[in-house]
């Protein structure tokens, strides 16, 4: 804005000017942003690290898988300085572990064809070429440490090269066809390709786990979306997550539209639907949650920075509907139906209090305009969350893969991934699961 704009404004238009430019800044707390973008406390301020006072100390616990165990007996007794053999009966007073990781280097397994001369005819027989001649030389294990690195670690493919030149010894093109084995010496092995090749056949075998975890996910009561940026191929895309009790469905796609959730449900439409407030996402179940998280950052900004005390009703509003929610599944029907409807009175007063703050007006349009999607989870006792937070955790690892990678170099590789999230976080809603044997058994199958 120009000095001759600022002359042309009234004094009211100035004043909400200045009013607006002394709101704080939004934080993770007051809006969507991520934590990452929050300015840090000064060093002074900040509570010091470490252990409090009082705090009972711990240590690593021992265990339970041994390789070899030592035994260390007292030479001589300090009181007389007798020797003391070995053999006598001892008792253990304390026991440490030493952890050390081996020395980790390829496994090389060569086949050779030969051939002999057949001593009834003369005539020189070759043995037919062995399963090991076709295709990569590269073994399932391989292929689902290059999995887990690069999906689970956020490598990009020179980091990717780095970490098996580094720790195995093994270098391995990033797109070529062309790989070495350092430490045996063996170079211009055919077939296999690099990286990306390695990647792309791995890729390929958790096809059929994932369209199981969509097939689930079609037959859902209750499914929750969220989506998030992504480059891929240079250009601004999105990567879904579609949520249910039994399944976790990644997708990436180049637009945002509503089709993407039409092509993903395929017809099927479930009871309730959970997301935020995004168009795209609305109409396409029975009933509809609101993310109540967002309205709660967006309330926690008004609050912090309006000048009216309706935030803070809205505040203690939501932090009623929480509790419900957290309770919810150990109350009556009769009592969950009471305070439903108490929570929809105090939300009518609330919404009809006249205001002259502009954020607080906002906040009213706003739970005017999702006022039927913000208590559903209530008439779905223990089947509904108030919240989509599911499906931000499910999207946070593939923030930061953006954030280290900056997207992706191919279409492929961006529905590869998908893919690969989509098998190991359906698994993963079962306690107990690890991402790199998933991924080395879906592999390996």
């Amino acid at each position: 804005m120009s000095r001759f704009d600022l002359e042309r404004l009234s004094k009211d238009e100035l004043i909400e000017l200045v009013l607006r430019l002394q709101r704080p800044t939004k934080t993770s707390r007051t809006s969507s942003k991520p934590p990452s973008t929050d300015r840090k406390e000064r060093r002074e301020k900040a509570k010091p690290g470490g252990a409090k006072p009082g705090h009972k100390g711990h240590s690593r616990r021992l265990s339970e898988d041994v390789d070899r165990i030592v035994d260390h007996h007292p030479d001589e007794c300090p009181c007389c300085r007798m020797p003391l053999s070995s053999d006598l009966p001892a008792e253990v007073v304390s026991e440490h572990d030493k952890v050390e990781l081996p020395v980790i280097k390829p496994f090389v397994e060569r086949h050779r064809r030969l051939t002999v001369r057949c001593p009834s005819c003369g005539a020189m027989v070759v043995a037919p070429a062995p399963a090991a001649a076709k295709g990569t030389p590269f073994g399932p294990r391989l292929h689902a440490v290059a999995t887990y690195f690069k999906t689970f670690q956020a490598l990009s493919y020179e980091r990717l090269q780095g970490a098996f030149d580094h720790l195995f010894g093994l270098t391995i093109s990033q797109g070529g066809a062309c790989k070495r084995l350092r430490s045996a010496k063996l170079s211009g092995v055919a077939g296999g390709g690099g990286l990306m090749n390695m990647l792309r056949r791995a890729q390929g075998t958790f096809v059929a786990k994932r369209d199981h975890a969509v097939a689930i996910l079609r037959q859902a009561k209750v499914v929750a979306s969220d989506k998030t940026g992504v480059r891929i191929e240079g250009s601004n895309a999105f990567h879904w997550v579609f949520r249910c009790n039994e399944a976790v469905v990644h997708q990436a796609s180049p637009i945002r539209g509503a089709v993407v959730i039409r092509d993903m449900m395929d017809g099927h439409r479930p009871a309730v639907w959970l997301s935020d407030r995004y168009s795209a996402q609305q109409g396409h179940a029975g009933a509809q949650q609101t993310c109540l998280a967002h309205l709660a950052r967006d309330v926690a900004y008004a609050d912090q920075a309006g000048e009216d005390f309706l935030p803070m009703r809205l505040k203690l509003w939501l932090q009623g509907a929480f509790t419900l929610a957290a309770r919810i599944e150990m109350l009556a029907p009769a009592t969950i139906t009471a305070r439903r409807r108490a929570l929809e009175r105090r939300l009518t007063a609330i919404l009809e209090t006249p205001t002259s703050c502009d954020l607080a007006r906002d906040l009213q349009n706003r739970f005017r305009r999702a006022r039927d999607q913000l208590l559903t989870f209530a008439k779905w006792p223990g089947l509904v969350d108030p919240s989509n937070n599911g499906c931000e955790r499910a999207l946070r690892p593939s923030v930061v893969q953006r954030k280290v990678t900056n997207g992706y170099r191919a279409m492929w590789a961006a529905a590869g991934e998908a893919d690969i999230r989509t098998v190991v976080d359906t698994a993963r809603i079962r306690p107990g699961t690890n991402a790199f044997e998933i991924s080395l058994q879906t592999v390996s199958a």
